[in-house]
């Protein structure tokens, strides 16, 4: 087999076509004067072609050369081709913004409703990527992340936590491109501005020997917000959800919350007792929202809030919920599963989820009317 057979002239006067040079390399012309060097090889077991620029930029002792080194490679071992792909991607630098679009963009189908109510991306875009956001993501390290993170550590500790998950997850998908970032960085960040003294505050309940006095004055006003009240008291539901309730989302004694107005971001179905019925049948009189306000639209989300606030009451509409659930806890013998159930959480996680696909919606009517006796002080 003939070796190095081409040289500048006859290249230069070689019409379009390929042309062999010797041990796998090809003068590839489109035209007499631009063409390509490819060098063709077996690579663990297959035929592989490996680009080796353009001709007449790249010289025959040039493509020689580069052929040379990518055959060495192969004898060895290892393949050029992914080790030069691997070199581009490295060389290749994408600024944080970029990082976080495209994690974000990965992430999309873990997150409720493909994360466009921008929960996920808040914390970056608010804190984070206004200072950093031009840095190129391999730049990052600890100090970076504590001077952008270190003036709300403590004032605004969650969702400096939840800016540094996110951060974290960044640097992940940032390696899994290939580039060359310090997974670590969030951690020596976080050692770095040390324990957070910012304590959490649980949002505030009315304890349930309180409740059935206040939901009799409910009972009495006519107020949207009132009977809205009223529903999500019954219910043990999210404020939320109360508040875009439909009346097609009611089907006989149950309501059927779609899934992408819950938390979990999963269907969830609510039993109703008589005493919320009653409430449906009085607000559902030819409306497509159950709860409206005076304009027409539904409730605002500080509706309820505000109505509470104007009673002189430090509990909030979401209080609710705790105060069902430590009722259920001191007045009940109601299992775990069906407690958490009632408050449209998880319970049934890995395997037990795959066997388990009930939802105890029975048992937890049977919990909701018990709950209504509650409420009515045994009149119900």
């Amino acid at each position: 087999m003939k070796y190095n057979t081409l040289n500048q002239l006859t290249a230069k006067n070689l019409e379009a076509g390929k042309h062999a040079d010797g041990q796998g390399l090809w003068l590839v012309k489109r035209s007499r004067g631009a063409g390509k060097w490819i060098l063709r090889s077996v690579i663990f077991g297959q035929r592989r072609e490996m680009g080796l620029g353009p001709w007449p930029d790249v010289t025959i002792a040039e493509a020689r050369e580069q052929a040379a080194k990518a055959r060495r490679a192969i004898r060895d071992g290892r393949d050029p081709i992914e080790e030069r792909r691997k070199l581009r991607r490295r060389s290749e630098r994408i600024s944080v913004t970029q990082a976080v679009e495209g994690c974000f963009e990965a992430r999309q189908a873990e997150l409720k409703g493909d994360g466009k109510a921008g929960r996920w991306l808040s914390p970056l875009q608010i804190h984070v990527l206004p200072k950093i956001g031009k840095q190129a993501i391999e730049d990052v390290d600890q100090h970076v992340i504590k001077e952008t993170l270190e003036p709300i550590w403590h004032k605004k500790a969650d969702t400096a936590r939840k800016a540094m998950n996110r951060l974290n997850l960044t640097l992940k998908y940032a390696a899994a491109l290939g580039l060359d970032v310090d997974l670590q960085a969030t951690m020596k960040a976080r050692a770095l501005m040390g324990k957070q003294r910012h304590e959490a505050t649980h949002i505030p309940s009315m304890p349930y020997t309180d409740l059935p006095g206040f939901y009799t004055w409910l009972r009495h006003q006519p107020l949207a917000s009132c009977q809205a009240l009223r529903f999500l008291i019954l219910t043990a539901a999210r404020t939320s959800e109360v508040r875009f309730i439909t009346l097609d989302e009611v089907i006989d004694d149950t309501w059927i919350v779609p899934a992408n107005r819950t938390k979990t971001g999963a269907e969830h179905r609510v039993p109703l007792c008589r005493e919320a019925q009653k409430i449906v049948a009085s607000q559902s009189s030819g409306k497509r929202y159950l709860f409206l306000s005076p304009t027409g639209r539904p409730l605002s989300d500080a509706a309820m809030a505000s109505l509470m606030k104007r009673e002189g009451l430090t509990a909030r509409p979401h209080g609710f919920r705790a105060t069902f659930r430590t009722w259920v806890e001191e007045q009940t013998n109601t299992p775990f599963e069906v407690k958490e159930a009632a408050l449209g959480h998880k319970v049934d996680k890995g395997v037990v989820a795959a066997y388990q696909r009930s939802d105890r919606l029975e048992k937890r009517r049977e919990l909701m009317e018990q709950w209504q006796v509650f409420l009515l002080g045994g009149a119900a």
